[in-house]
């Protein structure tokens, strides 16, 4: 018999399902994914840190679990939310059921209820604290209000704890600054001929110019961007140094933004899934990328040495940004997972690692 199990949102609105996964009470920050495939690089992006996932596509599991597609060793998100999850999954490459990769994990995933409800309310009302609960509540306004009160952890979990040297020789010696980097960005930056030595979070300028780097990644991660003050005051101390080439991506970005000076601020509802469309408004070029965030950067905020370069064509928010003084920019959607655009052109994997790589002294073209 289905086990009954309930998403309450801190507003106070409940839906009724039933409870797979693991059979688990877990409460976190209520958010939508529209993308229609790739349910494992979601389940393991460790930009879901802290976050319960409402998935828009109503079914999920089709393909079973593919551990080729992990962004992540270990899954950090709170809860899945699904409109149906697939037992008897198709593919060659599956290795097991999703609802068991959810019970391995400690992950609860509530399913059989409205995701497209829910997500029209998050779209209307933005994205709120929530709990999946294996009982309804005695009383759902007083749980609703300790939801409010809630402060959501989005501890970063993925990324390394300690400097982890490169494993091979290349041409650029870079190093990674992981937030909770995807799997793929050490892929293509050594497809590239770069040695990628992985630092952590806690990491300081002084280490890094230490391992003297032809170029520095700050990566992507969970979280409010205010958060990470410790990090952006040694952001700041490395971009001292006007003559390092340095990319950041995602939480990356932001916390370049911030360095010099820059505000951030939370969206509505953020901006998740596969189809989010950008311009480069240098070029006039646009396509459709890959994302996952929760905050800005304010644009209207940016400093004097700061170019806007990259806008989203939905709301004209701040994609990316150029460094008039040094060899910086950053973008906020993922290069490495960016779609094809409109004639022919790519923005995302070939040419912002590409445009990295120039920084560096390789192919001048992309810069």
């Amino acid at each position: 018999m289905d086990k009954k199990g309930y998403l309450l949102l801190a507003d106070g609105q409940l839906y009724e399902g039933v409870l797979r996964g693991a059979a688990k009470a877990s409460a976190g920050e209520a958010v939508f994914l529209t993308s229609v495939v790739g349910y494992m690089d979601t389940l393991t992006d460790p930009a879901y840190a802290g976050q319960i996932v409402v998935q828009t596509f109503p079914q999920i599991g089709n393909y079973g679990v593919v551990p080729e597609a992990d962004l992540a060793v270990e899954p950090s998100l709170k809860g899945y939310v699904c409109r149906e999850l697939c037992d008897e999954p198709s593919n060659f490459r599956c290795e097991g059921t999703l609802e068991d990769y959810l019970v391995k994990h400690g992950i609860p995933c509530l399913t059989d209820v409205d995701t497209r409800a829910i997500t029209r309310h998050l779209r209307d009302k933005g994205v709120m604290n929530a709990a999946i609960l294996t009982e309804k509540p005695a009383d759902i306004a007083a749980a609703a209000a300790e939801l409010a009160a809630m402060a959501v952890e989005a501890e970063n979990t993925a990324g390394v704890e300690d400097i982890v040297p490169a494993e091979k020789p290349g041409k650029f010696n870079v190093v990674l600054w992981d937030l909770g980097a995807k799997a793929d960005t050490v892929q293509q930056l050594e497809k590239r001929g770069c040695a990628v030595t992985l630092v952590p979070e806690a990491v300081t300028a002084e280490a890094i110019a230490a391992l003297e780097p032809d170029g520095v990644v700050i990566t992507n991660g969970a979280g409010d961007p205010a958060d990470y003050e410790d990090v952006t005051a040694e952001i700041a101390s490395l971009l001292t140094n006007k003559h390092l080439p340095v990319m950041g991506i995602g939480l990356g970005h932001q916390l370049i933004a911030e360095s010099q000076g820059a505000k951030t601020r939370k969206l509505p509802y953020g901006h998740r899934g596969g189809n989010q469309p950008i311009e480069d408004i240098k070029t006039g070029v646009c396509g459709i990328t890959s994302q996952n965030h929760g905050y800005e950067v304010d644009k209207d905020s940016l400093p004097e040495n700061a170019s806007l370069r990259y806008i989203n064509r939905n709301d004209g928010s701040c994609e990316g940004v150029d460094y008039l003084d040094m060899p910086v920019f950053s973008v906020q959607f993922q290069p490495a997972l960016t779609g094809g655009i409109a004639g022919g052109a790519k923005i995302g994997t070939h040419t912002l690692f590409d445009r990295f790589i120039a920084l560096m002294g390789g192919n001048k073209e992309c810069r």
